[in-house]
C-alpha cells in the first residue's frame, strides 16, 4: 500500500534502548562542541578574517581605519582564545573519563557469562550511575573515577573505609558519600517499582591505580578497588539473591532506564 502525505509516521521502537558506558559523558562531549566551542570559535575566526581585511585595505592604501579595528578585534579574538582554551581541558578531562567508563563496561562485559545483568549510565536528577550489576550475589552500583596520575613512582589510591586519597591528596568531592548516594538512589527506584527491598552495594573503582585499603575499611559497605579486582570480589561474595529477584530487579531497572528520558 502506497503512504500518502497525509498518513501519519512513528518510529517503530516504543521505548528508549539501553544506554552504553559512558554516554552521558559522550553527550556533554558533543553539547560542549556544538554550544560552546564552535561559538567561540567561530568569533575568533570572524574577528581575524575582519583585522586581516582591514589591515590589507591599510596596505594598499584605502580608507579604512586598522587601528580603530585591531582595538575592536583583539580583546575578542584574546577572549575567544581563552574559552577555546579552558574548554579543550574540560574536553580532555571528560574524554578521559569517558574512557574510563567504556573500559570497566569492557571488564563488566565478561561477567555476563556468569549470568550476571549488566547495565550502564543510569541518569537520574542530579546524579548518574555509571554502571549498575545483579546478581544472585547482590546488586552493586559502580562509580568509575579516572584520575590521571605521575609518570614515575607508585601512585595509589587509599582507603579506610569512610574517605579515599588520591596519591596523598584528599578529592575535592566526596566520592564516598556520592557511592552511597548512588546506591541508595537505585534501590529506592526497584522498591518503588517491586516493592521489595533489594540490597545495594555502592563500589568505586580506579582504572590503573593501585588501591591500598586499610583494616579499617573491611567494615566499611563500600569496595574500592582497580576494576579488574572487582570479579573476584564478586566471586567472594555469599549468594543472597534468588534467580527470580534477579530477574525481578533487572526487569524493572530496564524499564526504568528505557522510558526515562
Amino acid at each position: 500500500m502506497k503512504i500518502g502525505p497525509k498518513h501519519k509516521k512513528q518510529s517503530p521502537l516504543k521505548d528508549n534502548p539501553l544506554r552504553n558506558p559512558g554516554q552521558s559523558l559522550d553527550e556533554e562531549m558533543q553539547r560542549l562542541l556544538d554550544e560552546d566551542t564552535y561559538t567561540w570559535l567561530a568569533t575568533a575566526v570572524f574577528c581575524l578574517v575582519l583585522l586581516v581585511q582591514e589591515w590589507w585595505r591599510w596596505f594598499w592604501k584605502t580608507p579604512p581605519n586598522p587601528i580603530a579595528m585591531t582595538i575592536v578585534t583583539l580583546p575578542l579574538i584574546g577572549y575567544s582564545i581563552f574559552k577555546i582554551h579552558r574548554l579543550i581541558k574540560r574536553m580532555r578531562r571528560l574524554k578521559m573519563a569517558r574512557d574510563g567508563e567504556k573500559a570497566v563496561g569492557q571488564y563488566l562485559m565478561d561477567l555476563r557469562e556468569n549470568g550476571y545483568r549488566i547495565f550502564h549510565d543510569i541518569i537520574g536528577s542530579g546524579l548518574n550511575v555509571d554502571h549498575v550489576i545483579i546478581s544472585d550475589r547482590g546488586i552493586f552500583t559502580i562509580e568509575t573515577k579516572t584520575y590521571s596520575k605521575p609518570v614515575s613512582g607508585k601512585p595509589t589510591i587509599t582507603f579506610d573505609g569512610e574517605s579515599i586519597q588520591v596519591d596523598g591528596y584528599t578529592p575535592e568531592h566526596n566520592v564516598v558519600d556520592q557511592a552511597k548516594a548512588q546506591a541508595s538512589w537505585i534501590q529506592d527506584i526497584l522498591k518503588e517499582s517491586t516493592g521489595r527491598q533489594l540490597p545495594v552495594k555502592p563500589v568505586i573503582v580506579f582504572p590503573g591505580w593501585f588501591v591500598e585499603a586499610s583494616k579499617t575499611a573491611s567494615g566499611s559497605n563500600v569496595w574500592v578497588l582497580n576494576p579488574k579486582a572487582l570479579p573476584g570480589f564478586l566471586q567472594h561474595e555469599p549468594a543472597c539473591l534468588s534467580p527470580e529477584d534477579v530477574k525481578l530487579a533487572a526487569y524493572h531497572l530496564s524499564r526504568h532506564i528505557r522510558t526515562t528520558k
